[in-house]
């Protein structure tokens, strides 16, 4: 963080400043991080209450706290009324100061990967302050605002969200410069009550952009005339897979490994490009982040080269080639409706042997059951060879996919017990690849990693025979 002083702090925070004033550069909201010298913000929540660790915050060298009741200690304190709003209106204050050119990205899908996308773009000339991990809530985004450092010319800033109000809560805060809807799907509905629910939430990042900002979402979605009205009082644009976007691709293709290649058109302008991400999708998640790119002045060049530096990260899509024979698709890190359908069409692209490894997708609400047997049914149209499901909501999917190959496990063990059958079955006939998706609470990456291992051990085993 910049250095500030505390006495300012305590100003932007509205809060009582009690002890002598002192210059602080770091802030934090655990007392497990390095707090020499630091600012602790003892926050609130119905789970937990920091104040309790007030003491232990001292103890390992805070500079100052924020609290919402005054502490029996000589340390310096800033009272509030409450430390949750006092964190945001902190990093709203630090980011206002510093003034970055900002882009916010929401959307059911892709957050993530449009951001790391954006980040390679900008930081080709300089440097920029981008969202680490998951932190997009309301804790989350203050936290990153405060990372802003003098140097930071540019911010990306994610924003997710599981209840209404809170992408406007986020968005008032960073008061971004281009604002990314990136879609709209069946992701956290449980929150949200609908598919309409989710939309209307998504649409909040609007409201937090000036007449001078931009609007940026999908050209083809049945949400268009939602955000056409959302968008009527700034710049807006839009990117698809058709000329009638902004912003938009042709000649789209997949490589054997599954990375994409695409015309870029943008401003009247065309360029030819090839992605190391894998999955037709992640062309729409391209064109978004050059669409945000194009707004902040970035030429085409810039787009092409960061878009095509992008590497996967762990868990989202990422290709793993096991042996000659097999190649894992691991997309573990977490799953909606949509993900899971992107990455079927990926898994339906490879040639050979293909199986699907689903765990439960959730925060799907009432209609749970009714989207994973969705996903069954899109399974069947990919043309993929099994569906093995593990978790209670998955086995919906497996059920509409039984006689093409559809069966559900009570186990880990027995799942992957049936997978290695499938490979000794399919060895020296044809390639298997594995795709395995499912949400974090599914703990998917549990298969891969058996499977890794047993694949491992058992090509260990045949190589010492053949010795």
């Amino acid at each position: 963080m910049i250095s500030v002083s505390l006495k300012w702090i305590a100003e932007q925070v509205e809060g009582r400043l009690i002890g002598s004033d002192c210059t602080i550069d770091a802030v934090s909201t655990d007392t497990r991080a390095d707090l020499t010298d630091a600012l602790f913000i003892a926050l609130k929540g119905k789970n937990f209450d920091a104040h309790d660790f007030v003491e232990q915050a001292i103890a390992k060298g805070a500079a100052a706290i924020i609290c919402e009741k005054k502490v029996d200690s000589e340390c310096r304190q800033i009272i509030v009324e409450n430390s949750r709003h006092a964190l945001g209106r902190l990093g709203a204050a630090i980011k206002a100061k510093v003034a970055p050119k900002t882009v916010a990205v929401t959307g059911s899908n892709g957050k993530t990967t449009v951001k790391e996308m954006l980040a390679a773009i900008l930081s080709i000339r300089h440097p920029v302050l981008a969202t680490q991990g998951n932190f997009n809530n309301d804790i989350g985004v203050p936290l990153t605002l405060l990372r802003l450092q003098e140097e930071h010319k540019y911010a990306v800033v994610e924003l997710g969200a599981n209840h209404p109000g809170e992408i406007a809560y986020t968005t008032d805060l960073v008061k971004p410069d281009v604002a990314i809807l990136n879609n709209v799907s069946a992701a956290h509905v449980e929150g949200f009550g609908s598919l309409h629910g989710v939309a209307r939430a998504k649409t909040e990042i609007f409201r937090g952009v000036g007449g001078q900002g931009t609007g940026i979402t999908p050209r083809d979605s049945e949400f268009y005339p939602c955000w056409q009205r959302a968008c009527s009082d700034m710049k807006w644009k839009t990117f698809g897979l058709s000329d009638s976007a902004d912003v938009y691709a042709s000649d789209v293709t997949l490589n054997s490994e599954g990375h994409p290649s695409f015309t870029l058109h943008l401003g009247g302008e065309t360029k030819q490009l090839e992605l190391k991400l894998s999955g037709r999708h992640n062309v729409l998640n391209a064109l978004s982040a050059a669409a945000a790119a194009s707004e902040l002045g970035i030429s085409l060049n810039d787009i092409a080269n960061g878009l095509q530096q992008v590497q996967p990260a762990q868990g989202r899509l990422t290709t793993i080639k096991v042996s000659d024979h097999l190649r894992i698709i691991d997309d573990t890190y977490n799953a909606s409706v949509a993900s899971t359908k992107a990455a079927l069409d990926l898994l339906g692209s490879y040639q050979g042997y293909r199986i699907f490894v689903l765990g439960d997708m959730g925060e799907l609400g009432a209609d749970a059951r009714a989207y994973h047997e969705d996903i069954g049914e899109h399974a069947i149209g990919s043309g993929i060879d099994n569906l093995y499901s593990l978790g209670v909501l998955s086995q919906s999917a497996s059920e509409v996919f039984n006689g093409h190959g559809g069966k559900h496990f009570g186990s880990l063990q027995s799942l992957v017990e049936s997978v290695l059958q499938r490979l000794t079955e399919q060895t020296g006939k044809q390639p298997v690849t594995v795709l395995v998706k499912g949400s974090r609470s599914a703990h998917m990456e549990r298969v891969v990693a058996a499977i890794q291992q047993a694949v491992t051990v058992s090509d260990s085993v045949e190589d010492k025979h053949a010795c």
